[in-house]
């Protein structure tokens, strides 16, 4: 059986505009807007869930999916950096975040590195894909950095190749895999 899955990035929030680290912030009020106007538009999917943040639940149900908390599917933890901006962040301590955005192995933030993150979706993945596997399609609303994650695990690029993708807010991945090979479709606008 092929497994499907379907990779939502949130809508936009305060803290995806100010390029800041989230910090439990809801929808602003022009992405609570493009959620609900994309409702309806997603396939049917045997398993629904999504991030356990606050802008991945509120896109979820904006768009009308009554998702679960996946805990394997939650944000990056980035520790004492979280609700700061990655400008106040690179003023306050330049060498730890150049060393954070060039090597994927250290959290000088002291929450989780980039290549933890991409081994925890990566598993998350390869569980869907086993043949065992009930279900056949399964739509996430994940946080931009777990998007990226399943991304570098399904092509198998290397760890650094994680800081060269963008996730634009409310896009989708499209995700098909069996026997541990994984095909993508990228960046389908909602």
């Amino acid at each position: 059986m092929t497994s499907r899955v379907i990779l939502i990035s949130p809508a936009i929030s305060a803290a995806l505009r100010e390029a800041r680290f989230d910090d439990g912030c809801p929808l602003d009020a022009a992405g609570l807007r493009g959620a609900e106007a994309a409702a309806g538009t997603l396939p049917t999917a045997h398993r629904l869930c999504c991030s356990p943040t606050v802008r991945c639940r509120e896109t979820a149900g904006a768009l009308g999916l009554d998702a679960l908390d996946a805990p394997e599917l939650a944000a990056l933890d980035t520790g004492r950096w979280r609700g700061s901006t990655l400008a106040e962040v690179g003023a306050a301590e330049p060498e730890a975040l150049t060393r954070w955005l060039s090597d994927p192995e250290v959290a000088p933030h002291g929450g989780e590195s980039v290549a933890a993150l991409c081994e925890r979706v990566g598993a998350w993945l390869d569980r869907l894909a086993e043949p065992a596997s009930e279900t056949a399609r399964t739509i996430a609303v994940a946080e931009p950095e777990v998007v990226r994650a399943a991304l570098v695990h399904a092509l198998g690029t290397p760890l650094p190749s994680f800081w060269r993708t963008d996730v634009p807010p409310l896009t989708a991945v499209e995700l098909s895999g069996r026997a541990g090979r994984w095909n993508v479709r990228m960046g389908r606008p909602l």
